[in-house]
């Protein structure tokens, strides 16, 4: 086992940033191939799936697996073939020189030849009371992971944008009712999803609405929620200000936010790697994972905003893999014409 200070000296192949489904995949593939990967795991470890309790949709597992069993069954995976979990979080990256120098939380330096950044997106939460307690337990932020648990229920849907549109227009294939519940008066949606979700009989608005608290243990899930209204929209800003606002409780078998996501791409803030106007790493045309910086590879929700699936997570990371040896073969060729005092240098 490296010790904290073997790691800061060593030139390591592959770093990996995220022990998510993306991560552990990639790390799979890594190890497998002999490149001794490092697996940095963040404060999270283990990603968005560690909130859901059952998943249905992951192939292979007819009978449904826990989030937590799946991502600790990877870890086990990719420590068998050789992988190497570190807890951290990195604050900075230096990538315009080679290695490349990641510097963690706690002050510890790992250099590396290749990256993949797996680091995921994190779910916008809306800070109604209990949602700690209650997420993954009829509070989630994935309606097509989590839809199917809701048939014949009556669900709240969080938010006014295409997120959450999409959210209720998959719910109502299951759910009784669906009900968009949404602080202002008018959708931040594109106007194709706002008239989708306008039309179906299945879906209706509350207005000028937010979400102050959900009602139900683990043991029972989501069985009602506390809601705020003012006429004027934005109703916890008016009860911070000590305005009344219209109270209602109503009784639901299901809540799931669709107030976006952010991804987790801040310490590559300054540097080369290309990312759109929200943050996602943008990757090179084509079935790759390749960043605009040689040797970085993106995989999972950090690049993907679209699916967000645990499938294609696990996808993209055994692509960056791949794609990331491919990278080091090429590379090796080079290393080996080069003159020892240079190969000393970078090692």
């Amino acid at each position: 086992m490296n010790t904290d200070t073997d790691r800061s000296t060593t030139v390591h192949d592959v770093v990996i940033v995220g022990s998510g489904v993306a991560g552990l995949s990639a790390a799979v593939y890594a190890a497998r191939a002999d490149l001794e990967p490092i697996v940095l795991e963040g404060p999270e470890p283990g990603g968005q799936l560690t909130l859901t309790t059952e998943v249905e949709n992951y192939l292979g597992f007819p009978e449904g697996v826990g989030g937590m069993e799946l991502i600790q069954n990877g870890k086990d995976q990719a420590e068998r073939f050789g992988a190497e979990f570190v807890h951290g979080t990195v604050e900075d990256a230096a990538l315009d020189e080679r290695p490349f120098e990641l510097v963690l939380s706690n002050g510890d330096r790992l250099r590396t030849r290749a990256l993949i950044v797996a680091t995921g997106a994190s779910a916008r939460w809306v800070g109604a009371e209990n949602e700690d307690e209650l997420m993954g337990y009829g509070l989630s932020t994935c309606a097509t992971c989590d839809g199917a648990f809701h048939r014949g229920d009556d669900v709240l849907v969080i938010g006014g944008g295409d997120s959450a549109m999409e959210e209720a227009l998959f719910l109502a294939k299951f759910a009784d009712s669906v009900t968009i519940v949404h602080r202002r008066d008018e959708l931040r949606a594109s106007d194709i999803m706002a008239q989708r979700a306008r039309e179906h009989e299945t879906i209706d608005f509350r207005w000028n609405t937010e979400l102050l608290e959900i009602h139900g243990s683990q043991e029972e899930g989501v069985t009602g929620a506390t809601l705020v209204r003012h006429p004027e929209g934005h109703p916890k800003d008016k009860l911070d200000d000590g305005l009344e606002v219209e109270r209602e409780e109503v009784d639901v078998g299901g809540i799931f936010y669709g107030v976006g996501h952010v991804p987790n791409t801040d310490f590559l803030a300054d540097t080369a790697i290309d990312r759109d106007d929200d943050g996602y790493l943008l990757t090179s045309e084509g079935m790759t994972t390749e960043t605009a910086v040689e040797g970085v590879f993106g995989a999972g929700d950090v690049m993907d905003p679209k699916y967000r699936q645990a499938i294609t997570a696990a996808g993209t990371g055994s692509m960056a893999a791949l794609d990331a040896e491919t990278w080091l073969d090429e590379r090796a060729a080079e290393r080996d014409a080069a003159p020892v005092a240079e190969l000393e240098a970078d090692d």
